[in-house]
Protein backbone atom coordinates (compact mmCIF):
# COMPACT_ATOMS: atom_id res chain seq x y z
CA UNK A 1 0.00 0.00 0.00
CA UNK A 2 2.68 2.37 0.21
CA UNK A 3 2.22 2.71 -3.61
CA UNK A 4 -0.58 3.96 -2.82
CA UNK A 5 -1.26 7.43 -4.00
CA UNK A 6 -2.88 8.34 -0.29
CA UNK A 7 0.25 6.98 1.48
CA UNK A 8 2.06 9.34 3.60
CA UNK A 9 4.65 8.01 6.14
CA UNK A 10 4.83 5.25 8.66
CA UNK A 11 4.49 5.09 12.74
CA UNK A 12 8.25 5.79 14.64
CA UNK A 13 6.81 6.20 18.65
CA UNK A 14 3.44 5.70 20.17
CA UNK A 15 2.11 6.66 22.95
CA UNK A 16 -1.03 6.14 25.12
CA UNK A 17 -3.08 9.26 22.99
CA UNK A 18 -1.00 9.89 20.42
CA UNK A 19 1.75 8.60 17.56
CA UNK A 20 4.49 10.35 15.48
CA UNK A 21 5.08 9.80 12.27
CA UNK A 22 7.57 10.28 10.01
CA UNK A 23 6.45 11.43 6.41
CA UNK A 24 7.79 9.38 3.56
CA UNK A 25 10.67 11.09 1.52
CA UNK A 26 9.32 9.28 -1.24
CA UNK A 27 6.17 11.46 -1.21
CA UNK A 28 6.61 13.23 -4.89
CA UNK A 29 4.47 16.32 -3.98
CA UNK A 30 3.71 18.39 -0.74
CA UNK A 31 0.17 18.56 -2.13
CA UNK A 32 -0.75 15.86 -3.60
CA UNK A 33 -3.81 15.54 -6.04
CA UNK A 34 -6.07 12.76 -5.25
CA UNK A 35 -9.36 12.46 -6.90
CA UNK A 36 -9.05 15.59 -8.39
CA UNK A 37 -8.38 17.76 -5.50
CA UNK A 38 -5.53 19.07 -3.56
CA UNK A 39 -4.81 18.08 -0.21
CA UNK A 40 -2.01 19.65 1.99
CA UNK A 41 0.17 17.62 3.93
CA UNK A 42 0.71 17.86 7.78
CA UNK A 43 -2.09 20.67 7.78
CA UNK A 44 -2.74 21.27 11.87
CA UNK A 45 -6.26 19.97 12.61
CA UNK A 46 -6.59 17.91 9.79
CA UNK A 47 -7.30 13.52 9.94
CA UNK A 48 -5.12 10.87 9.04
CA UNK A 49 -5.46 7.49 8.87
CA UNK A 50 -3.64 4.55 10.47
CA UNK A 51 -3.76 1.10 8.47
CA UNK A 52 -3.17 -2.51 9.99
CA UNK A 53 -5.68 -4.93 8.53
CA UNK A 54 -9.02 -4.59 8.32
CA UNK A 55 -8.96 -1.56 11.63
CA UNK A 56 -8.19 1.99 10.48
CA UNK A 57 -7.53 4.14 13.62
CA UNK A 58 -8.12 8.16 12.57
CA UNK A 59 -6.39 10.27 14.52
CA UNK A 60 -5.46 14.56 14.11
CA UNK A 61 -2.59 16.10 13.47
CA UNK A 62 -1.54 18.43 16.66
CA UNK A 63 2.38 19.54 15.36
CA UNK A 64 4.80 19.04 12.43
CA UNK A 65 8.48 19.91 12.75
CA UNK A 66 11.62 18.53 10.65
CA UNK A 67 13.12 16.69 13.65
CA UNK A 68 11.67 13.60 15.77
CA UNK A 69 10.09 15.08 19.34
CA UNK A 70 13.16 13.15 21.13
CA UNK A 71 15.52 14.04 19.12
CA UNK A 72 18.00 14.66 21.63
CA UNK A 73 17.62 10.86 22.52
CA UNK A 74 21.32 9.38 21.71
CA UNK A 75 19.50 6.43 19.43
CA UNK A 76 17.34 8.46 17.70
CA UNK A 77 18.93 9.81 14.64
CA UNK A 78 17.36 12.68 13.43
CA UNK A 79 16.88 12.83 9.48
CA UNK A 80 17.67 15.77 7.71
CA UNK A 81 15.07 16.53 5.35
CA UNK A 82 12.76 14.43 6.69
CA UNK A 83 9.05 15.33 8.68
CA UNK A 84 7.42 14.37 11.52
CA UNK A 85 3.78 14.53 12.83
CA UNK A 86 2.43 14.22 16.27
CA UNK A 87 -1.08 13.02 15.64
CA UNK A 88 -3.55 12.47 18.43
CA UNK A 89 -5.87 9.34 18.39
CA UNK A 90 -9.61 9.91 17.94
CA UNK A 91 -11.21 6.50 16.67
CA UNK A 92 -11.41 3.73 14.75
CA UNK A 93 -13.24 1.67 11.97
CA UNK A 94 -13.03 -2.29 11.83
CA UNK A 95 -14.04 -3.64 8.50
CA UNK A 96 -17.33 -2.49 7.88
CA UNK A 97 -18.57 -1.12 11.13
CA UNK A 98 -18.96 2.31 11.48
CA UNK A 99 -16.76 4.49 12.74
CA UNK A 100 -16.26 4.64 16.56
CA UNK A 101 -14.66 7.04 18.78
CA UNK A 102 -11.99 5.66 21.25
CA UNK A 103 -9.35 3.21 20.14
CA UNK A 104 -9.56 -0.42 20.81
CA UNK A 105 -6.34 -1.65 19.41
CA UNK A 106 -3.50 0.81 19.17
CA UNK A 107 -1.01 1.07 16.18
CA UNK A 108 2.51 -0.05 16.36
CA UNK A 109 5.89 0.87 15.11
CA UNK A 110 5.96 0.76 11.21
CA UNK A 111 2.12 0.65 10.31
CA UNK A 112 1.54 2.74 7.27
CA UNK A 113 0.11 6.30 7.47
CA UNK A 114 -2.41 7.77 4.51
CA UNK A 115 -3.88 10.75 3.92
CA UNK A 116 -7.67 11.08 4.64
CA UNK A 117 -9.32 11.38 1.93
CA UNK A 118 -13.34 12.56 1.39
CA UNK A 119 -14.32 8.80 1.18
CA UNK A 120 -12.57 8.27 4.63
CA UNK A 121 -14.25 11.61 6.07
CA UNK A 122 -17.99 10.22 4.86
CA UNK A 123 -16.52 7.31 6.59
CA UNK A 124 -16.29 9.35 9.84
CA UNK A 125 -18.93 11.72 9.67
CA UNK A 126 -21.69 9.20 8.26
CA UNK A 127 -24.23 11.10 6.06
CA UNK A 128 -28.12 11.76 7.29
CA UNK A 129 -30.46 9.79 4.93
CA UNK A 130 -33.63 11.10 6.94
CA UNK A 131 -34.68 13.30 9.84
CA UNK A 132 -35.19 10.19 11.28
CA UNK A 133 -31.88 9.44 12.22
CA UNK A 134 -32.13 12.38 14.43
CA UNK A 135 -28.93 14.44 12.91
CA UNK A 136 -28.50 18.16 12.57
CA UNK A 137 -26.45 19.43 9.55
CA UNK A 138 -24.99 22.58 10.54
CA UNK A 139 -22.08 23.25 8.95
CA UNK A 140 -19.22 22.38 6.20
CA UNK A 141 -15.77 20.53 7.26
CA UNK A 142 -13.19 23.23 7.41
CA UNK A 143 -11.40 20.61 5.16
CA UNK A 144 -13.97 20.10 2.73
CA UNK A 145 -16.37 21.91 0.60
CA UNK A 146 -18.35 18.99 0.22
CA UNK A 147 -18.55 17.53 3.68
CA UNK A 148 -21.71 18.28 5.65
CA UNK A 149 -21.07 18.34 9.29
CA UNK A 150 -24.26 16.59 11.47
CA UNK A 151 -24.85 17.32 15.34
CA UNK A 152 -27.29 14.42 16.93
CA UNK A 153 -29.88 16.61 18.12
CA UNK A 154 -31.04 14.37 20.94
CA UNK A 155 -27.46 15.01 22.29
CA UNK A 156 -26.87 18.48 21.62
CA UNK A 157 -30.65 19.75 23.12
CA UNK A 158 -30.39 17.32 26.51
CA UNK A 159 -27.15 16.73 26.97
CA UNK A 160 -26.96 20.50 27.09
CA UNK A 161 -24.49 22.85 24.78
CA UNK A 162 -22.46 26.01 24.62
CA UNK A 163 -21.76 28.78 21.70
CA UNK A 164 -18.87 30.46 22.78
CA UNK A 165 -16.90 32.88 21.06
CA UNK A 166 -15.71 36.27 21.20
CA UNK A 167 -16.86 39.62 20.04
CA UNK A 168 -17.02 39.91 15.91
CA UNK A 169 -16.46 36.02 15.46
CA UNK A 170 -19.61 34.61 13.95
CA UNK A 171 -21.36 33.71 17.46
CA UNK A 172 -25.14 35.47 16.54
CA UNK A 173 -25.02 34.28 13.63
CA UNK A 174 -23.98 30.42 14.42
CA UNK A 175 -27.33 30.71 17.15
CA UNK A 176 -29.24 31.35 14.31
CA UNK A 177 -27.63 28.78 12.22
CA UNK A 178 -28.63 26.23 14.54
CA UNK A 179 -31.71 27.99 15.65
CA UNK A 180 -32.81 27.85 11.93
CA UNK A 181 -31.87 24.25 11.55
CA UNK A 182 -34.02 22.72 14.36
CA UNK A 183 -36.82 24.60 13.11
CA UNK A 184 -36.56 23.16 9.37
CA UNK A 185 -36.06 19.86 10.25
CA UNK A 186 -38.06 19.04 13.77
CA UNK A 187 -41.55 20.29 12.91
CA UNK A 188 -42.47 19.58 16.61
CA UNK A 189 -39.11 21.39 17.91
CA UNK A 190 -40.04 24.09 20.37
CA UNK A 191 -37.34 26.63 21.64
CA UNK A 192 -37.35 29.40 23.76
CA UNK A 193 -34.93 32.18 23.27
CA UNK A 194 -33.85 34.46 26.02
CA UNK A 195 -32.65 37.52 24.40
CA UNK A 196 -31.10 40.73 27.02
CA UNK A 197 -30.53 42.64 23.87
CA UNK A 198 -33.04 42.14 21.43
CA UNK A 199 -31.00 41.24 18.11
CA UNK A 200 -32.72 38.64 17.14
CA UNK A 201 -36.03 39.53 16.29
CA UNK A 202 -34.93 40.50 12.79
CA UNK A 203 -33.24 36.60 11.92
CA UNK A 204 -36.43 34.89 12.86
CA UNK A 205 -39.45 36.94 11.08
CA UNK A 206 -41.70 34.24 11.65
CA UNK A 207 -41.16 33.20 15.70
CA UNK A 208 -43.28 34.80 18.21
CA UNK A 209 -41.49 37.83 20.03
CA UNK A 210 -42.31 39.47 22.95
CA UNK A 211 -41.08 42.64 24.62
CA UNK A 212 -42.10 45.33 26.74
CA UNK A 213 -44.42 47.58 25.71
CA UNK A 214 -45.24 45.99 22.33
CA UNK A 215 -48.54 46.12 21.20
CA UNK A 216 -49.25 43.06 19.53
CA UNK A 217 -47.13 41.04 21.69
CA UNK A 218 -46.17 42.24 25.06
CA UNK A 219 -44.32 40.48 27.74
CA UNK A 220 -45.76 40.46 31.06
CA UNK A 221 -43.83 38.61 34.02
CA UNK A 222 -46.04 38.64 36.35
CA UNK A 223 -44.29 39.86 40.16
CA UNK A 224 -46.52 37.03 42.39
CA UNK A 225 -44.60 34.43 39.99
CA UNK A 226 -41.51 35.08 42.32
CA UNK A 227 -41.49 32.74 45.54
CA UNK A 228 -41.24 34.18 48.52
CA UNK A 229 -37.33 34.83 48.53
CA UNK A 230 -37.34 36.22 45.02
CA UNK A 231 -40.34 38.43 46.55
CA UNK A 232 -38.36 40.15 49.41
CA UNK A 233 -35.41 40.63 47.38
CA UNK A 234 -37.09 42.37 44.82
CA UNK A 235 -39.29 44.82 46.71
CA UNK A 236 -37.34 45.73 49.92
CA UNK A 237 -33.79 44.22 49.21
CA UNK A 238 -34.11 41.67 52.15
CA UNK A 239 -32.46 38.53 51.55
CA UNK A 240 -33.55 34.96 52.92
CA UNK A 241 -31.05 34.88 56.10
CA UNK A 242 -33.52 37.48 57.53
CA UNK A 243 -35.90 35.10 58.16
CA UNK A 244 -35.97 35.64 62.20
CA UNK A 245 -37.02 39.33 61.78
CA UNK A 246 -40.16 40.17 62.81
CA UNK A 247 -41.18 42.51 60.00
CA UNK A 248 -39.93 39.73 57.39
CA UNK A 249 -41.86 37.39 59.31
CA UNK A 250 -45.13 39.66 59.41
CA UNK A 251 -44.83 40.54 55.85
CA UNK A 252 -44.85 36.48 54.76
CA UNK A 253 -48.17 35.84 56.86
CA UNK A 254 -49.52 38.61 55.20
CA UNK A 255 -48.45 37.49 51.72
CA UNK A 256 -49.45 34.01 52.65
CA UNK A 257 -53.12 34.93 53.44
CA UNK A 258 -53.19 37.47 50.52
CA UNK A 259 -52.90 34.40 48.37
CA UNK A 260 -55.19 32.12 50.36
CA UNK A 261 -57.87 34.09 49.62
CA UNK A 262 -57.59 33.96 45.90
CA UNK A 263 -57.95 29.99 45.63
CA UNK A 264 -60.98 30.06 42.63
CA UNK A 265 -58.64 30.55 39.68
CA UNK A 266 -58.93 30.24 35.89
CA UNK A 267 -56.70 27.61 35.41
CA UNK A 268 -58.61 25.88 38.20
CA UNK A 269 -59.43 25.78 42.10
CA UNK A 270 -56.46 25.43 44.96
CA UNK A 271 -57.14 23.73 48.16
CA UNK A 272 -55.95 26.47 50.52
CA UNK A 273 -54.43 24.27 52.69
CA UNK A 274 -51.68 23.51 49.97
CA UNK A 275 -50.82 27.50 49.52
CA UNK A 276 -48.09 28.93 50.79
CA UNK A 277 -45.77 32.26 50.16
CA UNK A 278 -44.51 30.57 47.56
CA UNK A 279 -47.06 29.42 45.54
CA UNK A 280 -47.64 31.55 42.23
CA UNK A 281 -50.90 32.55 42.94
CA UNK A 282 -52.00 36.35 42.27
CA UNK A 283 -52.74 38.73 45.01
CA UNK A 284 -52.91 42.50 45.05
CA UNK A 285 -49.31 44.01 46.35
CA UNK A 286 -51.08 47.80 45.97
CA UNK A 287 -53.72 46.52 48.58
CA UNK A 288 -50.84 45.22 50.72
CA UNK A 289 -48.20 48.07 50.43
CA UNK A 290 -51.74 50.10 51.66
CA UNK A 291 -52.84 48.12 54.44
CA UNK A 292 -49.24 48.53 55.97
CA UNK A 293 -49.52 52.03 55.48
CA UNK A 294 -52.41 52.68 57.53
CA UNK A 295 -51.18 51.01 60.02
CA UNK A 296 -47.77 52.74 60.09
CA UNK A 297 -49.76 56.45 59.90
CA UNK A 298 -53.42 55.94 61.39
CA UNK A 299 -54.23 57.90 64.75
CA UNK A 300 -56.54 56.13 66.87
CA UNK A 301 -58.86 57.48 69.71
CA UNK A 302 -57.78 54.55 72.48
CA UNK A 303 -53.47 54.87 73.11
CA UNK A 304 -53.51 50.86 73.74
CA UNK A 305 -51.26 49.71 70.96
CA UNK A 306 -53.50 46.16 71.27
CA UNK A 307 -56.70 47.60 71.19
CA UNK A 308 -55.98 50.13 68.08
CA UNK A 309 -57.73 48.73 65.32
CA UNK A 310 -59.96 50.62 62.67
CA UNK A 311 -63.15 51.02 64.47
CA UNK A 312 -60.71 53.45 66.61
CA UNK A 313 -59.46 55.10 63.75
CA UNK A 314 -59.58 58.87 63.33
CA UNK A 315 -59.96 58.95 59.67
CA UNK A 316 -60.62 61.73 57.65
CA UNK A 317 -60.33 60.38 54.06
CA UNK A 318 -59.84 57.02 52.70
CA UNK A 319 -57.33 56.29 50.14
CA UNK A 320 -56.50 54.36 46.87
CA UNK A 321 -54.84 51.06 46.75
CA UNK A 322 -54.67 51.14 42.89
CA UNK A 323 -53.52 54.84 42.68
CA UNK A 324 -50.99 54.25 45.77
CA UNK A 325 -52.74 56.83 47.64
CA UNK A 326 -52.52 56.42 50.98
CA UNK A 327 -55.47 57.19 53.50
CA UNK A 328 -55.73 60.24 55.40
CA UNK A 329 -56.13 60.48 59.07
CA UNK A 330 -55.95 63.65 62.12
CA UNK A 331 -52.81 64.43 63.16
CA UNK A 332 -51.77 62.70 66.68
CA UNK A 333 -51.78 64.95 69.51
CA UNK A 334 -48.47 65.96 71.30
CA UNK A 335 -50.18 65.38 74.32
CA UNK A 336 -51.45 62.80 75.95
CA UNK A 337 -55.21 62.53 74.51
CA UNK A 338 -56.71 61.62 71.48
CA UNK A 339 -55.92 61.19 68.59
CA UNK A 340 -53.51 58.78 69.16
CA UNK A 341 -50.21 58.20 67.39
CA UNK A 342 -50.11 54.61 65.81
CA UNK A 343 -48.03 52.14 67.98
CA UNK A 344 -47.70 49.49 64.75
CA UNK A 345 -44.61 50.93 63.82
CA UNK A 346 -42.50 47.35 62.83
CA UNK A 347 -43.16 47.61 58.87
CA UNK A 348 -41.49 51.30 58.45
CA UNK A 349 -38.47 50.27 56.75
CA UNK A 350 -40.78 47.99 54.11
CA UNK A 351 -43.54 50.39 53.79
CA UNK A 352 -40.87 53.17 52.23
CA UNK A 353 -39.33 50.76 50.09
CA UNK A 354 -42.24 49.23 48.74
CA UNK A 355 -44.01 52.24 47.96
CA UNK A 356 -40.64 52.99 46.11
CA UNK A 357 -40.92 50.03 43.91
CA UNK A 358 -44.58 50.32 43.23
CA UNK A 359 -44.02 54.20 41.40
CA UNK A 360 -40.80 53.08 39.26
CA UNK A 361 -42.20 53.12 36.10
CA UNK A 362 -39.82 50.66 35.01
CA UNK A 363 -41.12 47.55 36.71
CA UNK A 364 -44.82 48.13 35.22
CA UNK A 365 -44.22 45.09 33.24
CA UNK A 366 -44.32 43.20 36.27
CA UNK A 367 -46.98 45.18 38.77
CA UNK A 368 -49.26 45.66 35.29
CA UNK A 369 -48.77 42.33 33.59
CA UNK A 370 -52.24 42.96 31.25
CA UNK A 371 -54.48 40.11 31.23
CA UNK A 372 -52.90 38.78 33.99
CA UNK A 373 -52.92 41.14 37.00
CA UNK A 374 -54.73 39.28 39.38
CA UNK A 375 -57.30 36.71 40.02
CA UNK A 376 -60.21 38.49 38.50
CA UNK A 377 -58.03 38.96 35.21
CA UNK A 378 -59.35 36.92 31.65
CA UNK A 379 -55.91 35.25 32.07
CA UNK A 380 -54.21 32.98 34.05
CA UNK A 381 -50.70 31.11 34.01
CA UNK A 382 -51.91 28.25 31.51
CA UNK A 383 -52.36 31.33 29.18
CA UNK A 384 -48.80 32.75 29.65
CA UNK A 385 -47.51 29.18 29.04
CA UNK A 386 -49.13 28.61 25.89
CA UNK A 387 -48.18 32.10 24.80
CA UNK A 388 -44.56 31.44 25.49
CA UNK A 389 -43.84 28.09 24.93
CA UNK A 390 -47.17 26.24 23.47
CA UNK A 391 -49.24 25.92 20.02
CA UNK A 392 -47.75 25.75 16.18
CA UNK A 393 -44.73 28.22 16.38
CA UNK A 394 -41.70 26.59 17.47
CA UNK A 395 -39.19 29.35 18.16
CA UNK A 396 -40.41 32.34 20.81
CA UNK A 397 -37.83 35.29 21.59
CA UNK A 398 -38.12 37.38 25.03
CA UNK A 399 -36.61 40.45 24.09
CA UNK A 400 -35.13 41.80 27.62
CA UNK A 401 -33.71 44.68 26.17
CA UNK A 402 -35.68 46.76 28.12
CA UNK A 403 -35.60 45.01 31.56
CA UNK A 404 -33.79 47.35 34.17
CA UNK A 405 -30.05 45.65 34.95
CA UNK A 406 -30.81 45.46 38.19
CA UNK A 407 -33.55 43.40 38.33
CA UNK A 408 -32.29 41.06 35.25
CA UNK A 409 -31.20 38.20 37.43
CA UNK A 410 -34.27 38.39 39.35
CA UNK A 411 -36.13 37.80 35.89
CA UNK A 412 -34.25 35.33 34.11
CA UNK A 413 -34.23 33.28 37.22
CA UNK A 414 -37.88 33.65 37.34
CA UNK A 415 -38.68 32.94 33.60
CA UNK A 416 -36.44 29.78 34.04
CA UNK A 417 -37.80 28.64 37.01
CA UNK A 418 -41.17 29.31 35.93
CA UNK A 419 -40.51 27.04 32.45
CA UNK A 420 -38.57 24.32 34.64
CA UNK A 421 -41.74 23.78 36.86
CA UNK A 422 -44.00 23.62 34.13
CA UNK A 423 -41.89 20.42 32.65
CA UNK A 424 -41.32 19.08 35.33
CA UNK A 425 -44.88 18.63 36.69
CA UNK A 426 -46.31 18.29 32.89
CA UNK A 427 -43.49 15.87 32.01
CA UNK A 428 -45.94 12.67 31.31
CA UNK A 429 -48.54 15.26 29.85
CA UNK A 430 -49.36 15.01 25.95
CA UNK A 431 -47.72 18.13 24.48
CA UNK A 432 -45.55 19.26 26.89
CA UNK A 433 -42.72 17.33 29.33
CA UNK A 434 -41.27 14.50 28.02
CA UNK A 435 -43.80 13.94 24.95
CA UNK A 436 -42.52 17.44 23.85
CA UNK A 437 -39.18 18.43 24.91
CA UNK A 438 -37.83 21.94 25.42
CA UNK A 439 -34.83 23.96 24.49
CA UNK A 440 -33.91 27.04 26.42
CA UNK A 441 -31.41 29.37 24.79
CA UNK A 442 -29.47 32.11 26.96
CA UNK A 443 -27.48 34.88 25.46
CA UNK A 444 -24.95 36.94 26.88
CA UNK A 445 -25.08 34.34 29.29
CA UNK A 446 -21.93 35.67 31.42
CA UNK A 447 -24.25 39.06 32.14
CA UNK A 448 -26.58 36.98 34.35
CA UNK A 449 -25.21 33.68 34.95
CA UNK A 450 -21.72 34.67 36.70
CA UNK A 451 -19.31 32.92 39.10
CA UNK A 452 -20.38 34.93 41.86
CA UNK A 453 -22.54 38.26 41.26
CA UNK A 454 -26.03 36.66 40.13
CA UNK A 455 -28.33 34.37 42.53
CA UNK A 456 -31.73 33.32 40.89
CA UNK A 457 -30.91 33.24 37.19
CA UNK A 458 -27.76 31.10 38.63
CA UNK A 459 -29.45 28.97 40.56
CA UNK A 460 -32.71 28.21 38.37
CA UNK A 461 -30.38 27.77 35.17
CA UNK A 462 -27.91 25.33 36.85
CA UNK A 463 -31.10 23.50 37.91
CA UNK A 464 -31.52 22.63 34.25
CA UNK A 465 -28.39 21.87 33.70
CA UNK A 466 -27.81 19.12 36.52
CA UNK A 467 -32.05 17.65 36.35
CA UNK A 468 -33.45 18.98 33.15
CA UNK A 469 -32.88 16.35 30.75
CA UNK A 470 -35.49 13.93 32.89
CA UNK A 471 -38.09 15.96 31.93
CA UNK A 472 -37.50 17.26 28.79
CA UNK A 473 -35.70 20.74 29.09
CA UNK A 474 -32.69 21.31 27.57
CA UNK A 475 -30.37 24.14 27.41
CA UNK A 476 -28.03 26.20 25.67
CA UNK A 477 -25.75 29.03 27.20
CA UNK A 478 -24.26 31.63 24.85
CA UNK A 479 -21.33 34.04 25.94
CA UNK A 480 -18.35 35.80 24.50
CA UNK A 481 -16.74 35.31 28.16
CA UNK A 482 -17.02 31.75 29.55
CA UNK A 483 -14.15 32.75 32.00
CA UNK A 484 -17.36 34.16 34.02
CA UNK A 485 -19.92 31.37 33.40
CA UNK A 486 -20.55 29.47 36.67
CA UNK A 487 -18.60 26.46 36.59
CA UNK A 488 -21.38 24.45 37.51
CA UNK A 489 -23.20 25.18 34.53
CA UNK A 490 -19.77 24.59 32.20
CA UNK A 491 -19.37 20.98 33.94
CA UNK A 492 -22.91 19.92 32.91
CA UNK A 493 -22.13 20.86 28.90
CA UNK A 494 -21.97 18.42 26.66
CA UNK A 495 -21.24 19.91 23.57
CA UNK A 496 -19.20 22.94 23.06
CA UNK A 497 -18.73 25.15 19.75
CA UNK A 498 -16.11 27.34 20.03
CA UNK A 499 -16.02 30.07 17.96
CA UNK A 500 -12.60 32.57 17.79
CA UNK A 501 -11.36 33.23 21.17
CA UNK A 502 -8.30 35.57 22.27
CA UNK A 503 -8.27 35.92 25.57
CA UNK A 504 -6.46 33.18 27.43
CA UNK A 505 -8.53 32.53 30.55
CA UNK A 506 -11.74 32.07 28.41
CA UNK A 507 -9.44 29.37 25.91
CA UNK A 508 -8.41 27.80 29.16
CA UNK A 509 -11.96 27.63 30.19
CA UNK A 510 -13.19 25.46 26.87
CA UNK A 511 -9.47 23.20 27.15
CA UNK A 512 -10.37 22.09 30.73
CA UNK A 513 -14.21 22.06 30.11
CA UNK A 514 -14.26 20.39 26.86
CA UNK A 515 -15.39 16.46 27.27
CA UNK A 516 -12.99 15.48 24.64
CA UNK A 517 -9.51 17.02 25.58
CA UNK A 518 -8.89 17.76 22.52
CA UNK A 519 -6.31 20.11 22.99
CA UNK A 520 -4.68 20.17 19.06
CA UNK A 521 -7.85 21.57 18.38
CA UNK A 522 -8.59 24.04 20.99
CA UNK A 523 -5.20 25.32 20.36
CA UNK A 524 -6.54 26.62 16.93
CA UNK A 525 -9.38 29.12 18.76
CA UNK A 526 -7.29 32.26 18.57
CA UNK A 527 -6.78 31.62 14.73
CA UNK A 528 -10.45 30.74 13.63
CA UNK A 529 -11.96 32.68 10.82
CA UNK A 530 -14.85 34.19 11.21
CA UNK A 531 -17.97 31.96 11.41
CA UNK A 532 -15.79 29.37 11.88
CA UNK A 533 -16.23 26.82 15.08
CA UNK A 534 -14.40 24.19 16.60
CA UNK A 535 -16.96 21.57 17.78
CA UNK A 536 -15.97 18.98 20.71
CA UNK A 537 -18.29 16.79 22.59
CA UNK A 538 -21.08 14.40 22.88
CA UNK A 539 -23.18 15.80 19.85
CA UNK A 540 -20.74 15.38 17.27
CA UNK A 541 -18.94 12.23 15.93
CA UNK A 542 -15.60 13.28 16.11
CA UNK A 543 -13.93 16.77 17.48
CA UNK A 544 -13.85 19.06 14.44
CA UNK A 545 -13.45 22.68 12.55
CA UNK A 546 -16.40 23.32 11.20
CA UNK A 547 -17.65 26.45 8.74
CA UNK A 548 -21.25 27.56 9.43
CA UNK A 549 -23.15 29.47 6.96
CA UNK A 550 -23.84 32.86 6.70
CA UNK A 551 -27.68 33.57 7.62
CA UNK A 552 -29.98 36.28 6.14
CA UNK A 553 -31.78 37.54 7.21
CA UNK A 554 -29.13 38.49 10.07
CA UNK A 555 -29.47 39.54 13.95
CA UNK A 556 -29.17 43.16 14.96
CA UNK A 557 -25.58 42.57 16.29
CA UNK A 558 -23.72 44.07 13.80
CA UNK A 559 -20.99 46.64 14.19
CA UNK A 560 -22.03 50.13 13.61
CA UNK A 561 -20.61 51.46 10.07
CA UNK A 562 -17.65 53.48 11.79
CA UNK A 563 -15.95 54.73 8.33
CA UNK A 564 -19.34 55.62 6.91
CA UNK A 565 -20.66 57.54 9.63
CA UNK A 566 -17.43 59.59 9.88
CA UNK A 567 -17.35 60.70 6.30
CA UNK A 568 -20.45 61.95 5.75
CA UNK A 569 -21.96 65.65 5.95
CA UNK A 570 -22.35 66.79 9.81
CA UNK A 571 -25.93 68.75 9.99
CA UNK A 572 -26.58 70.12 13.27
CA UNK A 573 -30.36 70.51 12.59
CA UNK A 574 -30.54 66.70 12.84
CA UNK A 575 -29.50 66.61 16.81
CA UNK A 576 -32.18 65.85 18.70
CA UNK A 577 -30.74 65.38 22.53
CA UNK A 578 -34.08 66.34 24.22
CA UNK A 579 -35.71 62.34 22.94
CA UNK A 580 -31.95 60.95 24.01
CA UNK A 581 -32.75 62.55 27.60
CA UNK A 582 -36.37 61.42 27.65
CA UNK A 583 -35.72 57.86 26.98
CA UNK A 584 -33.01 57.94 29.67
CA UNK A 585 -35.19 59.36 32.38
CA UNK A 586 -37.86 56.95 30.83
CA UNK A 587 -35.76 54.05 30.34
CA UNK A 588 -38.01 53.31 28.04
CA UNK A 589 -37.61 53.39 23.72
Amino acid sequence: MQNDITYLGKIIRVDSDTVEVEISADIPSASPIINGKVYKLGQIGTFVKIIAGNISSFGLVESVSNAPMRSNDIAIVPNVGSRYLIVHLIGEKVGNRKFEKGIGLYPTINDEVHIVTDEDLYDIYGKADSVEDGLLAIGKHASSDNLDVYLDIHKLVLRHAAILGSTGSGKSNSVVAILKQICTQMHNSRMLLIDPHGEYASAFPTAKVFRIGDIAKPLYIPFWLMNFDELMYFLVGAKSNEDQKTDYRRFREIVTQAKKANYHLKAGDINPNYITADSPIPFNIRKIWYDINRELNATYNIADGSKQTRDGECLVKEGSPDNLEPAEFQPYSMSNQAPYKSKKQEMYSYERKLLARLKDSRYDFMFYPGDYKDEKSPKDLHNLLFEWIGGDERLAILDLSNVPFEVMDITVGLITRFVYDSMFWGRNELNTGRNRPLLIAYEEAHSYLGKNDTIYAKEAVERIFKEGRKFGLGAVVISQRPSELSETILAQVGTFIALRLTNSSDQAIVKSMAPDNMNSLINLLPALRIGEAVIVGEAINIPSRVRLPLQSPRPDSADPELVKAWKKEYDASNDNYKSVVTKIREQHF
